[in-house]
């Protein structure tokens, strides 16, 4: 019959700090008190481990034949390749070969109850703060005890795994559509793994993929255990009460976005509650520490009694509505979703971290970022979003606030040294993360040049919604005069807020033949403009026209390819009846033109628009956000029509001149 007792659960820790174990001599003693009552069985079979830092990867019948083979052993320790507390000790140990371990570990031992008992009431009786490794290594030492109890070591670790200093010799091969822990060192394949020592994360690491927790083919096994299903709760009163914590530490882009994802949560705005009702801003200013204002977070929490803590950092962009849900739903203390800076390997995640306490990639980081394995991982440092479950704050107060380091990486180490898991979760697309490092300002319309430091939150903002279906093959563009087409480009935000950047820098030409702007200082058909150069704007540009204009005209104009398009000339363009109205017929300095509409005709503005001299074809009315393309010089001679009233906005490219 197969019994699991577990020795000192709850009981204050007398020989460290491990507040929910008891070890040491406490250990020693627990278990004497516990196996009198098997002190003469000669038959049953014991096998004792730590708990909090052990996983069990085989059924017992496993280990029990692997316990066999070590016959006439009657005790067997599991082995290290340390000394440990005493290293004047190493020397008094029998020698191994070179594959194996040599020193005594105590985290883990199997053998019969009467020798067990009888070996652990040899001497008197320990104090609690002992040290058991120490108890039993002398013990093993002895000569006379050693062989009085038939004790050996696992000296290749076909039973017991004992991490510290030797996790590169673990692999993690498949039988059976099942990860198992091989032993490339002692070529053994054990079955208690113990995660001794500094050797947690290592731990840590294995238990996504061993006992049974992972399949190859399959997948997460254990992502669909202990889930928590809000839809059945009905009476929406009745749901978790979630804070959510808002920090914006540094400028950072696409704040309204980030915002209004905030706002459009799937979940009833009458369980997200602060003292702002919604959501709380906690600043960082002169007045208050980074740490200081996420700490402040979770005391609202605690002294509020909140039900979950969810903290959004600005760069966070919450594409998936859904998120907090599915959070909840996977019911762990502390959970953070995977978010990437899109196409690239930035995350808020660490797989591994150095001795030192800095990042560090793991061997499967790359397959979660690439969600090459999705599911819910335990790993060591997450950062910018995260749930924190109430139940964990009523009896335990994360810390940020530590001046040697960053806050994220003092909350996470608070958690790991109290013995609390932190978990991450791909499973689905949550969100992304902005890259605010660049982010300048000073400049008129900061967001507008985001195009290379952001472009998948440039994308979203300021290209047309119909702009894709334009490149479909099926999609066939409007011709409103002959080699003349017509597509939707960008979004009334990028029209407003170009058109706000040009009337802010005020730099407009007047329309004047003279021009410094030009190589040659002459313009011999002038427009009321400015120049892409002059806002600093020309090099987004370029990018913009090769991104998204240059696919177009290869649909369009087919045997025609230029890469990069070229373009000397890119400039909005102010016309107004008081000033410049109109612009006599013209040939452009291009191979192609593009003529992009940044205001509404009839709304802002009457008259304007474009004839096409040759064909006698006019396009008088335009749409914001579209752009004409066209041949430039020798067969599309056209002109500006004349504006009647209002002001109108074009944006004009010559390209490959």
């Amino acid at each position: 019959m197969q019994l699991v007792k577990i020795y000192g659960l709850g009981q204050q820790w007398k020989g460290g700090n491990m507040k929910h174990s008891a070890g040491g001599g406490q250990k020693i003693n627990l278990l004497r008190e516990n196996l009198v009552r098997y002190k003469d069985d000669k038959t049953k079979i014991i096998l004792f481990s730590d708990s909090y830092d052990v996983i069990f990867t085989q059924v017992p019948e496993f280990i029990l034949d692997k316990f066999q083979a070590f016959k006439p052993a009657r005790i067997v320790f599991g082995a290290e390749d340390f000394c440990w507390p005493d290293k004047d000790l190493q020397y008094a140990y029998p020698l191994v070969e070179s594959n194996e371990k040599r020193f005594l570990n105590s985290g883990g031992f199997i053998g019969y109850a009467s020798d067990i008992y009888e070996m652990i009431s040899s001497k008197e009786k320990t104090a609690d703060d002992d040290d058991d490794q120490l108890f039993y290594t002398k013990i093993f030492l002895d000569e006379f005890s050693r062989t009085k109890w038939s004790i050996v070591l696992d000296k290749r670790a076909d039973i017991f795994m004992n991490l510290n200093g030797a996790i590169d010799e673990i692999q993690l091969p498949v039988l059976n559509d099942e990860n198992y822990v091989h032993n490339s060192w002692t070529d053994s394949v054990p079955t208690v793994i113990h995660g001794n020592g500094p050797a947690k994360r290592g731990l840590n690491y294995l238990s996504n993929y061993i006992a049974r927790v992972w399949s190859p083919t399959k997948g997460c096994l254990q992502c669909k255990e202990n889930l928590i299903d809000l839809n059945q709760i009905t009476d929406h009163q009745q749901w978790p009460m979630v804070y959510i914590a808002i920090f914006i530490e540094y400028p950072t882009p696409f704040l309204r976005e980030y915002f209004d994802k905030i706002l459009n949560l799937t979940y009833p705005k009458n369980r997200l509650e602060n003292d702002y009702q919604f959501v709380k801003y906690f600043h960082h200013d002169d007045d208050i520490t980074e740490g200081e204002a996420r700490q402040q977070a979770i005391t609202e929490c605690q002294e509020n009694k909140c039900d979950y803590l969810f903290v959004i950092d600005s760069i966070v962009q919450l594409d998936n509505s859904d998120t907090l849900m599915k959070l909840i739903s996977l019911n762990r203390s502390v959970i953070s979703p995977m978010l990437l800076r899109p196409e690239k390997t930035w995350s808020n995640f660490w797989g591994d971290y150095t001795d030192e306490g800095f990042y560090k990639r793991s061997s499967d980081y790359l397959d979660i970022i690439n969600n090459s394995k999705t599911g819910i991982f335990n790993v060591p440092h997450i950062a910018h979003c995260y749930l924190i479950n109430g139940s964990l704050l009523k009896s335990f107060t994360p810390q940020y606030i530590d001046m040697r380091t960053d806050p994220d990486l003092k909350f996470c180490q608070s958690l790991r040294d109290d013995g609390h898991f932190i978990y991450l979760t791909n499973e689905i697309k949550y969100g992304h993360l902005i890259d605010p490092d660049n982010f300048n300002t000073s400049l008129i319309i900061p967001e507008l040049y985001e195009v290379f430091s952001n472009l998948h939150d440039w994308k979203a903002r300021y290209i047309h919604p119909d702009y894709y279906k334009a490149l479909e093959p099926n999609t066939t563009l409007q011709e409103p005069c002959t080699d003349v087409f017509w597509f939707p480009m960008v979004t009334e935000a990028f029209t407003r807020d170009l058109v706000e950047l040009m009337e802010k820098f005020n730099g407009w030409s007047g329309s004047a033949h003279n021009d410094h702007r030009l190589s040659g200082g002459y313009e011999n058909v002038p427009t009321d403009d400015i120049h892409m150069t002059q806002v600093d704007f020309n090099e987004h540009w370029l990018f913009i026209l090769r991104e998204f204009v240059q696919p177009i005209q290869q649909k369009l104009y087919t045997g025609y390819y230029s890469d990069p398009p070229k373009a000397a000339l890119n400039f909005v363009v102010r016309y107004m009846p008081e000033y410049q109205y109109k612009l006599r017929p013209h040939h452009d300095a291009s191979t192609y033109t593009i003529n992009l509409a940044l205001n509404d005709v009839g709304k802002d503005y009457e008259g304007g628009g474009c004839r096409f001299l040759r064909y006698n074809c006019s396009m008088a009315s335009t749409i914001r956000g579209w752009a004409l393309i066209h041949p430039g010089r020798l067969t599309h001679l056209h002109e500006g029509l004349p504006v009647i009233k209002g002001k109108r906005y074009i944006m004009v490219s010559f390209i490959d001149p």
